[in-house]
């Protein structure tokens, strides 16, 4: 069950207490810029993380500025598309509300508002780096810290991503086996606490250092279950020649 810290108490609540009805997951987001498309980003992961629970979910964008662009580029991280919130006039049958906003959003309304820290620099990856490595950069700092995004920052990212989409289609080679429990818990408790999707990166790290003793098949099948969350693509290459 994932448990976000509510901005307003500083306190962790459980982000949708009720499972019948939907959620509703609201990113607050006016204009265009990394850290902006950091905000929709973390409803993304709210978004999977509540699904992959069983819970609802309708994923609302509001906002007034440059949506068009905001939206095109949220696409090109990954991020699923959000309804339109001005379109929306209620009979959903909602229940329970989170809301996702930078910062220094204005926490009003019901429901748990999960801040975001902002992105330095705010100037976007550049055409040398895909968006997966964009996204696998932010996801490598919790958002409620700031995430630094320099070239060595987006250099690291690319390399990490590459490598592992490399050894995921080696493992798919393999004879598929189950994700060990062992795995799968470490992997859920780390992205319902809170999302700490560094923490979730870290076991990946550790099934990727694990060696023989880990069969290559279920190396495979953890990256793939944990992808549902991240987002990478990490099976894009599967099929691909070696």
């Amino acid at each position: 069950m994932l448990r976000i810290i509510d901005v307003r108490t500083g306190e962790p609540v459980v982000a949708a207490a009720l499972r019948r009805g939907l959620t509703r997951v609201e990113a607050h987001a006016s204009g265009y810029g990394t850290g902006t498309l950091r905000v929709l980003l973390v409803a993304d992961l709210v978004v999977r993380a509540l699904e992959l629970g069983g819970t609802s979910v309708l994923p609302v964008l509001t906002g007034e500025r440059e949506q068009a662009e905001l939206r095109a580029a949220a696409t090109a991280l990954g991020v699923r598309p959000f309804e339109d919130g001005r379109d929306l006039s209620g009979g959903f049958g909602e229940v329970q509300a989170v809301h996702v906003a930078a910062e220094d959003h204005a926490a009003v309304g019901e429901g748990v508002w999960v801040p975001v820290a902002p992105v330095r620099p705010d100037d976007g990856a550049g055409p040398d780096h895909e968006p997966a490595a964009l996204r696998l950069a932010l996801l490598s700092h919790h958002h409620r810290a700031p995430a630094p995004l320099g070239p060595a920052a987006l250099r690291e990212a690319d390399a990490t991503l590459a490598r592992w989409r490399r050894a995921v289609a080696g493992w798919a080679r393999s004879p598929s086996r189950p994700v060990p429990e062992e795995l799968r818990g470490r992997l859920r408790t780390a992205w319902e606490d809170d999302l700490d999707l560094p923490a979730v990166l870290g076991v990946l790290r550790s099934v990727e250092e694990a060696g023989p003793r880990l069969p290559d098949g279920a190396r495979f099948e953890t990256y793939a279950y944990a992808d549902r969350l991240l987002g990478l693509e990490l099976t894009r290459d599967v099929g691909a020649p070696p």
